[in-house]
């Protein structure tokens, strides 16, 4: 067969031209932005809008009823700092939001590690260890109130085994009642961070401890160097999760001791509630949690920046 100029034979190796996407099918697969808006006014109403107004509210003066009040700058601020109250209140603040992150998360790995294993009842010990993560706070709170009260079941059971000595007003002296409430918050949400620990170690590859274990590496070695970083994610998570929930903490507080006694457990929030709604400083309280809403961005941002620059290291 004779070719024409310039003709040539089919070439079957060589894949067809992709067929143009039409515009408008093109256009369908990105759907504008002004369907957002709707969404976007709404949370600007409820979140954005309060939100500026109620941190103009914590340059002034006002008690939250009269609607004449005066703009009194930093006073606030100044006054915040110069509050023997405050300043307690911000160090308690700090201290139960380093002691549930460090005392939760190991908690909740050596769990994770446990129900990890291959001993038969470790589902039935996974629902028992998550359950108190399920429960409400103030459902929580109220109980170990009962508990830990003087004539409580702890002071009980120490008094029944012979430890006597060991009893104490848990929830009412100035030297163990931050430290009760930590145990109550860790005791709820130890399962909780198992949970998202237990996760990450299903999804370590069995191939390669076996390996690591075939190269002669123990148990302590497999897990520093194989399971710890791949479960740099799971981490990350829980730490973040952590430290803003014990900075933010209010409900098991003021259902435990009500910032008492004194103001031996009282943190930024519930001072912040009784700064509005029994002294009737609104403007102060604001300012108090402007201070707050600060400490939480800057913990949560320093704490996710330092910790993904460590996980891509480590992957």
């Amino acid at each position: 067969m004779a070719l024409a100029p310039y003709e040539q034979l089919p070439d079957h190796d060589r894949p067809p031209d992709a067929e143009p996407v039409p515009t408008m099918r093109r256009a369908r697969t990105n759907p504008p932005w002004w369907f957002a808006l709707p969404a976007m006014l709404l949370f600007a109403f409820v979140v954005l809008v309060p939100s500026a107004r109620g941190v103009y509210y914590a340059f002034t003066d006002w008690d939250g009823l009269d609607p004449d009040f005066s703009f009194v700058g930093l006073d606030n601020f100044s006054e915040m700092f110069r509050d023997a109250d405050a300043v307690q209140a911000i160090w308690h603040t700090l201290l139960i939001a380093v002691a549930i992150t460090v005392v939760q998360n190991a908690l909740g790995l050596l769990l994770a590690l446990g129900v990890n294993s291959a001993i038969k009842s470790r589902n039935v010990l996974r629902v028992f260890l998550f359950a108190p993560a399920v429960i409400t706070p103030i459902v929580t709170a109220y109980l170990w109130r009962n508990l830990l009260g003087p004539d409580g079941a702890v002071n009980s059971l120490f008094g029944a085994v012979g430890l006597s000595g060991w009893k104490q007003d848990w929830l009412g002296s100035p030297q163990v009642a931050l430290w009760s409430v930590i145990g109550v918050i860790v005791w709820q949400y130890a399962g909780y961070s198992m949970v998202i620990f237990l996760a990450g170690l299903q999804s370590v590859p069995k191939e390669i401890h076996e390996a690591a274990a075939i190269d002669g590496a123990g148990p302590v070695r497999r897990f520093w160097s194989v399971t710890r970083p791949l479960l740099a994610p799971a981490l990350t998570i829980n730490l973040m999760l952590s430290i803003i929930g014990g900075i933010k903490l209010f409900d098991q507080v003021y259902a435990l001791t009500g910032g008492g006694p004194g103001h031996a457990t009282d943190t930024l929030s519930t001072l912040i509630y009784k700064d509005a709604f029994t002294l009737g400083e609104f403007g102060y309280s604001i300012a108090l949690a402007v201070v707050l809403t600060v400490i939480v961005a800057v913990a949560s941002t320093g704490q996710y920046l330092v910790l993904s620059r460590n996980e891509r290291a480590t992957s």
